[in-house]
């Protein structure tokens, strides 16, 4: 019983998660999820009290999946320029099949002003893992003699970070997942040695 309880929260969080990505926080209720899986209202506020409780789940897992995968890059990609590429490739991947048209948490933070503070906390967190991690990364491709970098790594993380996600937006306005690729080459192009 413990395990199909599990599963229905699971299945829950990846639903509201894919809801996020098309719609927003706004976007999606209960009662969505509840048609969705078939299930009560009831049954969602046993697993998640509160659209908040879930949302912040949702934000919290995609972070911890991040943190992974930034773990697996570090280790199995040494060189900074490598682990760049494969950021960017995972998204080309996820904008091209649509298994992610979008970042969740970039969606969320458009709409920071309007969400209660524990989400609008958890989507910071998320930003800020972001830009340390690829502060560390642009820092050690200057180490590394692979990227020339125009200002410090932190002021080009953050510009790194905003061009990723811009690309996402005009992939996602201009109806074409390959305007993702391109408009990421060209930063990529910008800092390679």
């Amino acid at each position: 019983m413990a395990a199909a309880l599990g599963n229905t929260a699971e299945k829950l969080v990846d639903g509201a998660a894919q809801l996020i990505m098309r719609g927003g926080y706004n976007g999606f209720s209960y009662a969505d999820l509840a048609e969705r899986f078939g299930i009560r209202k009831p049954s969602i506020h046993h697993h998640f009290p509160s659209k908040v409780d879930l949302v912040i789940r949702v934000v919290e897992e995609g972070r911890a999946r991040i943190r992974a995968q930034i773990a697996f890059l570090r280790e199995n990609a040494p060189a900074a320029m490598d682990q760049l590429l494969m950021y960017t490739g995972y998204w080309e991947r996820c904008i091209q099949d649509q298994s992610a048209p979008f970042c969740l948490a970039a969606v969320l933070a458009a709409e920071l002003p309007a969400l209660p503070e524990p989400i609008a906390a958890a989507v910071r967190g998320h930003f800020a893992d972001l830009a340390a991690w690829l502060d560390g990364v642009l820092a050690l491709g200057v180490r590394q003699g692979t990227m020339s970098l125009e200002t410090s790594p932190k002021l080009e993380a953050e510009n790194f970070m905003a061009a990723v996600y811009g690309a996402m937006l005009v992939a996602r306005a201009l109806e074409d997942p390959g305007r993702f690729k391109t408009i990421v080459d060209s930063q990529i192009d910008r800092i390679r040695v």
